[in-house]
């Protein structure tokens, strides 16, 4: 019997017909190549790609987070606290895992649209997300929390408007028509509204929980950790909507359509869960009234200038542009610059 041919050797003569029974060849139009043998290789300064390498460097493990003092602290607070505390740890990790399941569609979509790199960055992207619910169910675990917790997310409408209907609507639609319109949406879903807006202020309370009552040290960490992750998603959301607006200035229309249909239930859903403690122990560690909401909205908004500002540019420009990363670390600084002010105040 002849030696098999060595691998990346040419076939012999007559190898490429299949042999009786064996099924065809794969059609053309299901693969043409590989972006990364082609001529010039990939584009290491794409900002998909440019996410994808800091993602790397910024690797962690959500279980070689110590969460022994946030047990003990956890032990120390009274009923009151401990009922808002485990409300938006609830919020928090059903979101994480809502948009683990979720992002699938758009990492099809770029596939469609033949962008290996964007493919690249959203698998990072689904990854973390993932490792984002590991680590809020690992600090319920640590507490001792273990009731189901169905009950805090249930009596939000405007929470379950959004992660029940809105966020799985929008990226499912994906997959019958991967287009520009429909990718706008889900971007505009997914990262400004339920990442850039929602999570962020989320965020940004927990900061302050844990910051004015020098509590949850480990919980601190994952927040940290948390935000670095999230910043890097929401620039890609952020670029996606860019690149489809500077492609068609009519997809301008599509952000403001969608961000005006989904900002009340954003609105709605942190009013509610702002609604001040009657407990006067707990009144004292909590925000100003209207806080949450002007942080919500000033999130959302200020994104929405940085996706105008692409009109009438060049895609190839889009491409390259660090815009949207810049922005969110100028948001991280801004909300550490607030947490040393609180913390100040004592």
């Amino acid at each position: 019997m002849p030696d098999a041919p060595a691998p990346g050797s040419p076939a012999p003569d007559g190898a490429d017909a299949p042999a009786p029974g064996l099924p065809e060849p794969a059609a053309a139009d299901q693969r043409t190549g590989f972006h990364s043998l082609r001529k010039g290789g990939l584009n290491w300064e794409s900002l998909p790609l440019r996410l994808f390498n800091k993602g790397n460097a910024r690797f962690w493990d959500p279980a070689d987070i110590d969460l022994s003092q946030d047990a003990e602290d956890w032990e120390k607070l009274g009923e009151g606290a401990r009922t808002r505390i485990l409300r938006l740890c609830a919020f928090f990790v059903a979101g994480e895992e809502a948009v683990t399941e979720d992002i699938q569609p758009f990492i099809r979509a770029m596939a469609a649209e033949g962008r290996l790199g964007d493919e690249m960055y959203l698998t990072q992207f689904a990854f973390e997300e993932a490792k984002h619910v590991q680590a809020f169910r690992l600090w319920l675990d640590a507490i001792g929390v273990h009731d189901d917790l169905h009950e805090h997310v249930d009596a939000n409408p405007g929470y379950r408007k959004l992660f029940y209907e809105e966020l799985p609507g929008s990226l499912e639609r994906l997959l019958e028509d991967p287009g520009p319109r429909n990718q706008v949406r889900a971007s505009v879903t997914y990262n400004h509204v339920i990442e850039g807006s929602l999570a962020l202020t989320g965020y940004y309370a927990w900061n302050h929980v844990c910051t004015v009552r020098d509590v949850f040290p480990g919980m601190r960490q994952i927040v940290r950790r948390i935000g670095d992750d999230e910043r890097r998603h929401m620039a890609w959301g952020t670029f996606t909507c860019r690149r489809h607006v500077a492609a068609d200035d009519a997809n301008w229309d599509v952000v403001r359509e969608r961000l005006d249909e989904l900002l009340p239930h954003v609105m709605s859903t942190v009013e509610r869960g702002e609604e001040p403690s009657q407990d006067p122990d707990t009144q004292r560690y909590e925000l100003p009234p209207g806080e949450l909401v002007r942080y919500a909205g000033d999130r959302a908004l200020r994104r929405l200038g940085a996706i105008e500002s692409a009109r009438g540019v060049s895609v190839s420009r889009i491409d390259l542009d660090a815009a949207p990363e810049d922005l969110e670390e100028r948001f991280g600084e801004e909300d550490r610059e607030a947490m040393r002010r609180a913390l100040a105040r004592g």
